[in-house]
């Protein structure tokens, strides 16, 4: 068989990593790829952007591709699932209209309010002065979204009125965030712990996968702006069986079911960003209808299971009889991203000594080229060191003695992913 991945980030190097490791699977290409998949033995990289569909459907077509997998989720809201269906070609991902609960996030705030799924309270603007009026009526902390996407930059947590008003001011009012940022949402905030839980869908049934915790704070202690995240690890402990069930059951089947009672087909991953509040439990902050990135590291890295005979049965809509399972260790992944990311930075900085695979590291790369065999940053999130091991404690050493290897003096990175699950598992 041979599989496409589409997308260039670590996200793409992991999941295509993973389908050539199935013994069903003859080839994978990646469009366009990164330096790591180009490295890869077993992967081919296709010089076609993620988001040029019809060059990608010509691909497909000319090399007989038997499965397409979308990794980010620019092309999913352009909808390629529906342009690759419509030639006959097998492509794993939610339509056009379904991919809206990441699209839009006022579609998604009306979609949880009208299927009773917990979510905080929220209003949608898209004007100014009402939006000033309703924060300085509401008060702070509150959080601002903007509705369409922003490469994971469109959510500011205010901490003060002053702060909310400023951000509105620039979404609004200034267009920081083009077109995406002609509407916003605004919601309560929800102190608590956050985690990511990611399934598989066919449209009817669900196998979820490892549990997972993101760091999207760019600093350390969770400080300073959100980024796309700086690391993960997985499993989070944070997510009991009792809570697993719980997400599974108020979050997760009623909103695949409340879909198909709006008459919308889900096939493909599904995220939920939830918040795990004061009284242990989970309301929806957010959905994205593919992995999520860096979480699909550390979860790679634990999956036993063949994924390009579980993404099978998902088409096949047969996932019911698929079985999936995990290394028992924790893995854990570090993003080295460039210097003054998720501001400005500069790219073509060159990057020497990234470790060899082993069987319990691997570096993933992100916002890398290759210029003439020299590894060069080519994005603002670069490399993702991860590591399994024992404990998330042994896992956190492991991937950060790997980093000590790789030379690129001008690396941003945190020093304390994975210490949340660290202190939780102490304490």
């Amino acid at each position: 068989m041979k599989v496409l991945i589409v997308g260039a980030g670590g996200r793409e190097h992991a999941l295509a990593w993973k389908y050539a490791q199935s013994p069903q699977v003859k080839s994978v290409y990646v469009a366009p790829g990164n330096a790591g998949t180009a490295l890869e033995k077993d992967i081919n990289n296709i010089d076609i952007a993620a988001t040029d569909i019809p060059a990608l459907i010509q691909f497909a077509k000319e090399t007989n591709i038997d499965l397409t997998v979308i990794g980010p989720e620019a092309p999913l809201i352009d909808g390629i699932v529906d342009q690759f269906e419509s030639q006959n070609l097998l492509c794993f991902g939610p339509t056009a209209e379904a991919a809206q609960l990441e699209g839009s996030k006022a579609f998604t705030k009306d979609f949880l309010h009208r299927h009773n799924i917990p979510t905080a309270k929220y209003q949608v603007f898209t004007e100014l002065s009402p939006a000033v009026d309703y924060v300085e009526i509401h008060g702070a902390p509150i959080v601002i979204k903007a509705d369409g996407l922003a490469a994971g930059k469109g959510v500011i947590i205010a901490n003060t009125v002053d702060e909310a008003k400023q951000a509105l001011h620039e979404i609004l009012g200034e267009g920081k965030f083009g077109s995406a940022g002609k509407r916003v949402v605004i919601e309560d905030f929800i102190s608590g712990e956050e985690a990511s839980f990611i399934c598989m869908v066919d449209g009817d049934d669900i196998i979820a996968f490892a549990t997972s915790q993101d760091h999207k704070a760019a600093y350390d202690r969770d400080l300073g702006p959100n980024t796309g995240g700086m690391g993960a690890y997985s499993p989070a402990p944070v997510v009991t069986q009792k809570l697993h069930d719980q997400i599974m059951a108020d979050i997760i089947i009623p909103t695949v079911n409340g879909l198909k009672t709006d008459g919308i087909r889900y096939r493909g991953f599904l995220y939920a960003g939830v918040m795990i509040d004061q009284n242990g439990d989970p309301i929806v902050l957010e959905f994205n209808c593919r992995f999520g990135d860096p979480e699909t590291q550390p979860i790679m890295m634990r999956l036993t299971s063949d994924l390009f005979d579980l993404t099978m049965k998902a088409m096949n809509g047969s996932l019911s009889e698929a079985n999936i399972s995990f290394d028992p260790r924790p893995a854990l992944g570090v993003v080295l991203a460039a210097s003054g990311y998720p501001g400005s930075y500069t790219k073509g900085e060159k990057i020497g000594g990234i470790p060899e695979e082993t069987s319990n590291t691997k570096v993933f790369h992100a916002g890398t080229t290759l210029n003439r065999e020299q590894v060069e940053t080519n994005g603002g999130r670069v490399l993702c060191v991860t590591a399994l091991g024992t404990s998330i404690e042994e896992a956190k050493n492991s991937a950060y003695a790997s980093i000590e290897q790789v030379n690129w003096p001008t690396a941003q990175f945190r020093k304390d992913i994975g210490q949340k699950a660290i202190d939780r598992n102490r304490n």
